[in-house]
């Protein structure tokens, strides 16, 4: 794994915001000035290619990166604000119904947030 792909790695796992890529550059670019987009797009891919990073695809706004770690997603339908959400495994259930394994999962669950709702 190349040096930028651990620093990004790191990033993104200390991280508890589901940044963009441009704000994984911006961040990247304070302690390494001659990285450049096209490294960190790149390697972001790369990253989710290995399985080592996730891409948020979300509608209207750019990708999101996130850990690995089994988790949910609440996106708010008015701002778009994304939050971690842990519901207890659906694995099991899903498998059942499909009757084989599955690999993996991701749920987004799509409300409007506590801000959007006082509006």
């Amino acid at each position: 794994m190349s040096r930028y792909a651990e620093l990004i790695l790191g990033l993104i796992n200390q991280s508890n915001k589901h940044m963009t890529a441009e704000q994984i550059f911006l961040e990247l670019k304070k302690t390494e000035p001659k990285v450049v987009q096209a490294t960190v797009y790149n390697n972001l891919n790369a990253l989710c290619q290995e399985g080592l990073v996730r891409r948020l695809s979300m509608e209207s706004s750019p990708d999101r990166y996130d850990k690995i770690l089994r988790h949910d997603h609440l996106v708010c339908r008015k701002c778009g604000a994304l939050s971690d959400m842990t519901f207890d495994s659906l694995t099991e259930n899903l498998e059942k119904q499909l009757g084989a394994p599955i690999l993996s999962y991701d749920l987004k669950v799509f409300y409007l947030c506590p801000k959007c709702r006082e509006r």
